[in-house]
């Protein structure tokens, strides 16, 4: 018998995944780069990259931390009213090094023109801001 000829069709094709991005763990060994990318995968989420560490916020109590933490904040917001040159920040990441971004309760910032050290690039603050407060009531062990 003879052999017909039969067309032949491509291989078809998957349509590849989306990647999935693995979520953050509190006490993940990452990189600053790996850090961002996850985090900023997810949402409604606080955490903390200290020396290639992760640390994932914990719950937070009104008197040990809600109270204290809105206080710090007001007198941050008078101080404010009185300098409109500084900049305030509440729970925003700091990329202070390779592998730690801290997340700090609330930030001080001068401008660059009063000697101001940190700078903003892509809306995170890089380097040291010139005051950080950390409520530390609920987590002192870690923030220590």
């Amino acid at each position: 018998m003879p052999l017909l000829d039969t067309p032949t069709q491509p291989p078809t094709r998957r349509p590849s995944l989306p990647e999935r991005i693995p979520e953050l763990q509190n006490g993940d060994r990452l990189s600053h780069e790996e850090f961002m990318r996850r985090y900023e995968a997810m949402s409604g989420v606080t955490a903390e990259l200290i020396d290639g560490t992760v640390y994932m916020a914990s719950p937070v109590r009104l008197e040990q931390h809600g109270e204290p933490h809105s206080s710090i904040v007001g007198w941050l917001v008078a101080y404010r009213s009185r300098h409109p040159d500084v900049r305030l920040g509440d729970n925003v990441t700091l990329i202070l090094g390779r592998d730690t971004d801290p997340q700090p309760d609330a930030c001080l910032l001068l401008p660059e023109s009063r000697g101001g050290r940190a700078k903003l690039v892509d809306g995170y603050v890089h380097g040291p801001p010139e005051l950080v407060v950390e409520v530390a009531a609920s987590t002192a062990s870690l923030d220590a």
